[in-house]
Order: C-alpha cells, then structure tokens, then sequence
C-alpha cells in the first residue's frame, strides 16, 4: 500500500496490514456493499424478429445454431438491462434470444449505451435464480481464462450483500473480517452504500477536452443508517474515509444533488469528477491503481492534485506496485 499526503505530495510504502494503525481512531469509513452477479450470458439466437415485408428469413433451426454472448452491464428495471451483445450487428431489435434450454429468454428491444442493447428478460422460474444458475462472473478482460467456480467467492468483497453489480468494487477486496475487527476495536465507524458498478466505470476518455467526457450512470442507494453516520462524521468534524472511488462518487453525488447533505434514497450518480472540481463530502480515500486515460485516474488526480499523483504514479511503476482489480492500493489522506 502507497500512503499518500495530498498536502505535501510527500509518500511512504506501507502495507495493508498496517491500514487500522494508520488510522486516528475516529475516522467514518464509507464501503460499497455492491455484490457481482454472474452478469455473462450465453445464447442462441432465434430468428425470430419483426422483419420487413419480404426479407428472406433463414430458417429457424439454423439461428438456433448461432450463439451469442452477452454481457449485462446496467439493470434498467428489475427485468430489462443494457447489455453489450456479440456479435451485436447480428442481433437486431426485435429479436428473441434463449438461453440454456428454454428457461430463460431476452427480447431486444432497443439499442444502449456503447453500441449495445436493451433487453427485457423473461424467465421460467425465479429470474435471479435462473441468471445464478446460467451465468458466468464476469472476469476482468485482462484475465485471460475462463471464470471457475471459486471465482463467485474470490471476485466480491467481505461486504457484498445487495445490488447487482456487473464489477467488483475493488478496494473493497483488500478487507477481511480480521481488518474490520480491528478497526472497530480502534473506535472507527463502518457505513455502508450501494453503488451497483457498471463498465462504463472502465470507458476511457476519447473526447479532446475532459470536460467534454460523457460519463455513464450508476445506480446507489443511501439508506437511512448510512446517511446518520455521515451526518454525524460531518457534524463532530471526523474525517469520512471513502473506500474506492464507487463510494466518492455516491457520496459526492449524493451531496451534489442535496446542496451539500448526503440523504437516504436511490439515485443515478452522473456526476464526473476531474482536475478543478470540488469535494464536499470525502476526506480520504483508499484506491486501487487506475489506468492512464480512465475517468477513474481523473477523479483521483482531482482528489489528490495532478502532479501529487503523476509523481505518486511514477514511483508505483519504478517500485513494481501491482495495478488493475487485484492490485496493490493506495491510502491517500
């Protein structure tokens, strides 16, 4: 772990183990209880789609060979979901697809964010229990295998317990029930929120100027006890502790939206966080290394000022820290 001071710029290579004694004592530390669902669905297509008066329509055994993969990456209601979908151009809206034997279907019903789809599943049984049992995690693509059973346990924070997440909030996974422990031993609060991650969080930067940056949206809920914990931290002047930069950017949209104050209640975060914008809520910040490019790094650079970081980031390399979702991580206070 990379301790970082964002006034000085000045950093010390500490481990994780060490994190509760790095801590005074009264901090509230904020985590995102996200869990991953198995978000990786394999069909067939059907053939069976509204088409144009006389188009020639291939039979529908031979769509039934045709498999396709999709990739949910943000629920629209509890039955309808963006999803990515390949190979898209083959699939268009209309069209039905199965997945394994019948019991689950997804009807294609417009296009979505980046160049995907919005599908509305219906389901033979329990749609949870049928995508628990159809699915697959959906692995980091750096991850050059196929996802195995251990990896529903092994890809979710000791948090995990509500939402459907499509992306672990990784910062999350350096925590055991161990480390938990000794931060309450220590006096420090735990709050949790609820940021279901999409992979929009890893859509690079394209646009020319950052500002011009579409950011996605991203599900939370702040529910009532979570909400009295920040208040209170807020009141005394005890320093909130967001765990990951899901957990800022609820908690800062969250103060955006209520003109300072974080409530209880479901929202969509749409706030984008980069070099010049303020925090109003968040006072440290534990982070896994970002990639350049990534709206993530931007919002970390916001945090902890530019050249801080680019500084912090070059020393991370040189030192051979580990980056990506099972990476090292950085305390930034």
């Amino acid at each position: 772990m990379l301790l970082l001071d964002r006034a000085s710029g000045t950093w010390e290579d500490r481990d994780f183990r060490e994190f509760a004694g790095l801590l005074r004592g009264d901090e509230l530390v904020v985590v995102n209880n996200a869990r991953v669902i198995p978000a990786r669905l394999f069909g067939r297509r059907t053939g069976l789609h509204a088409e144009k008066p006389g188009h020639n329509n291939p039979a529908r055994g031979e769509f039934l060979q045709t498999p396709i993969e999709v990739l949910l990456v943000r629920r629209l209601s509890p039955d309808t979901w963006e999803a990515l979908v390949r190979p898209g151009r083959k699939v268009p809206i209309g069209e039905t697809i199965i997945f394994g034997e019948g019991e689950l279907e997804g009807l294609v019903e417009g296009r979505g964010e980046y160049g995907g789809r919005v599908i509305r599943f219906s389901s033979k049984g329990d749609f949870h229990e049928t995508l628990d049992r159809l699915g697959h995690v959906p692995l980091p693509p750096y991850i050059k295998r196929q996802d195995e059973a251990l990896d529903r346990q092994r890809y979710q924070t000791v948090f995990a317990k509500c939402g459907a997440a499509v992306a672990a909030p990784t910062a999350g996974l350096h925590f055991t029930a161990g480390v938990c422990g000794e931060l309450r031993a220590r006096g420090v609060e735990i709050a949790e929120i609820t940021l279901e991650v999409g992979l929009g969080t890893f859509e690079p930067i394209r646009a020319e100027r950052i500002e011009d940056h579409k950011i996605h949206k991203e599900s939370y809920e702040i529910s009532d006890l979570a909400a009295a914990l920040i208040a209170g931290a807020l009141r005394e002047r005890r320093p909130v502790l967001a765990v990951g930069t899901t957990v800022v950017r609820t908690l800062e949209d969250a103060a955006q939206k209520g003109s300072g104050e974080v409530s209880a209640g479901r929202a969509e975060a749409d706030i984008f966080l980069y070099p010049g914008k303020p925090f109003r809520i968040v006072d440290q910040l534990l982070t896994n290394f970002h990639l350049p490019g990534s709206s993530l790094l931007a919002m970390v650079a916001a945090f902890a000022g530019r050249e801080h970081i680019l500084r912090a980031y070059t020393h991370a390399v040189e030192s051979e820290y580990r980056f990506y979702s099972y990476g090292d991580c950085m305390l930034i206070r």
